[in-house]
């Protein structure tokens, strides 16, 4: 794109008249510099600020030192007041050149857009126009402003009721109903509008305790983000970045869930037992999703949405929806509360241990991560733990490396803590599993982590699965006969730091 700025001596009112063709055959024709371009978004005249506002969207694109400049010429302010003109085509073009200018890592054109209160404006953009184009641009804008965290609850202040009345239940198909059947909600709309505000509500979401806990008890919100999760594997499109974006808000927002809700107190093992009867009873009777969606935030925990994501992990090929969907199992599995004892049950009975031993396969060092995470909070029911003894163990021990040798995958240190720390679960208090466990050939494995690793929490992680083992006194005859001895089952390196011991949530948020 090209903007052509004409030096005339004459007043502007006659120089308009010249035709425009003349004027670019003039030598006096010229590209405006930038201050001139900024000047113009002020022109009293809609088509010059438009066409400004154009140009500079062009000149922003993917172009950092243009961006700065302009925001040191103070552009950004005019170009947030255009973002409140009357004219669609002025705020369209406005807000075009704000989504270019919030792009990138340069996060003090973000505070730029934020101190001249250019969140409230979009947010207000977004409230008045009909026009997809411009809500396209600015849910883009938001996404970009989400990305820095100093900007996060700004954003959920200024905007979270809105992006979700506005585009998060409409697009996720929630509330909407067939003209055919009126009691049969529609699918999602897979829009660019829908991936930009899942995208941005996914960034903001994962600004800690606050955050969490207010699009927690943002009304609507859980409900369509499970809708629409429900229409993707109903429809077997679960792998699109809009499926990706809802399936990571929902795993933050589960994270601390046994912690952070109002009167999780009431929940708390062992003291719950009257409560899950009830509610079981009640469960009984009401058995699905779509019947319950308007309970809010307690959607997140219930045992429904474990085939909702236990359906994601056998769908998608998408990596992250894979590694997000295991993560919400795990932060659900989390803790000793009512619920996680019904989580943890409940993906049992829906076959879900198979779904997740299968994932420990994947090449992908996330996946494989998150699975192990989940693994070992759903091992913490007792039935589970026999079950991921006898089936996971393998998969699990066939990830760790083996002393110097390079193991087929090349999973980072974090994954491999997380391996251990979920073998030492599934041996603890459990003898049979920690034979299964010297049967699978891992001593070998277990004791060259212990004395060469070079990372001091795989070599704390791996000492504590060798003390286990070799404190169950009926396997020693075993592992003698196998050739070890004490001195292989103790710490590896005498001199290493034993303060911290493996953050089991370490890589969630």
């Amino acid at each position: 794109m090209r903007m052509g700025f004409y030096w005339s001596p004459l007043p502007h009112k006659r120089s308009s008249m010249v035709s425009l063709d003349s004027i670019r055959r003039d030598p006096r024709w010229r590209d405006p510099n930038l201050h001139e371009v900024i000047s113009m978004l002020r022109h009293p005249m809609d088509p010059v600020k438009s066409n400004a506002a154009a140009y500079l969207q062009h000149l922003c694109y993917e172009n950092d030192l243009i961006k700065q400049e302009v925001r040191q010429l103070n552009g950004v302010p005019i170009l947030v007041e255009l973002l409140d003109h009357p004219k669609a085509e002025v705020h369209r073009k406005a807000c075009g050149a704000l989504r270019n200018i919030s792009y990138g890592k340069d996060h003090n054109n973000k505070m730029a857009i934020k101190s001249c209160d250019g969140i409230q404006a979009l947010v207000r953009l977004l409230r008045k126009s009909s026009n997809m184009e411009v809500k396209e641009l600015a849910t883009g804008t938001l996404w970009n402003l989400s990305s820095h965290e100093p900007l996060k609850m700004t954003i959920i202040n200024q905007g979270l009721q809105t992006l979700t009345d506005e585009i998060i239940i409409p697009h996720s198909g929630w509330r909407r109903r067939d003209s055919v059947d009126a009691s049969k909600p529609l699918s999602a709309e897979w829009t660019i509008v829908f991936k930009n505000t899942t995208g941005c509500l996914r960034n903001v979401s994962s600004d800690g305790a606050e955050a969490r806990q207010r699009l927690r008890e943002c009304e609507g919100l859980v409900a369509a983000l499970l809708h629409a999760l429900q229409s993707a594997v109903v429809n077997k499109d679960a792998d699109n970045k809009s499926v990706e974006n809802c399936v990571c808000i929902l795993r933050n927002l589960s994270y601390h869930v046994h912690k952070e809700i109002p009167g999780v107190e009431r929940f708390q093992e062992p003291h719950a037992g009257h409560l899950m009867r009830t509610v079981g009873h009640q469960k009984k009777k009401n058995d699905h999703v779509g019947d319950i969606a308007n309970r809010g935030l307690d959607l997140l925990y219930q045992p429904e949405v474990v085939r909702l994501y236990l359906s994601l992990l056998t769908c998608s090929h998408n990596h992250n929806t894979l590694e997000a969907a295991a993560g919400a199992l795990q932060n659900l599995a989390a803790g000793h509360w009512a619920w996680s004892s019904y989580i943890r049950a409940t993906v049992r009975k829906e076959k879900g241990l198979p779904v997740l031993v299968e994932l420990l396969r994947s090449d992908v060092d996330k996946v494989v991560r998150a699975v192990a995470i989940a693994l070992r909070n759903l091992a913490i029911d007792r039935r589970n733990k026999d079950l991921i003894g006898n089936y996971a163990l393998r998969d699990l021990v066939a990830n760790l490396p083996c002393g110097q040798q390079h193991p087929v995958k090349n999973l980072e240190g974090d994954t491999v803590v997380s391996i251990l720390n979920t073998i030492y679960e599934i041996i603890t208090d459990n003898p049979e599993n920690a034979r299964v466990l010297i049967q699978g050939h891992a001593v070998q494995k277990l004791v060259a982590i212990n004395k060469s690793s070079q990372s001091t929490r795989e070599t704390k992680a791996a000492s504590h699965v060798l003390q286990t083992i070799w404190a169950y006194k009926e396997l020693r005859h075993t592992l003698t006969k196998a050739g070890w001895n004490k001195s292989n089952f103790k710490n590896g390196k005498q001199n290493s730091d034993d303060i911290t011991l493996p953050l089991m949530e370490k890589n969630q948020g």
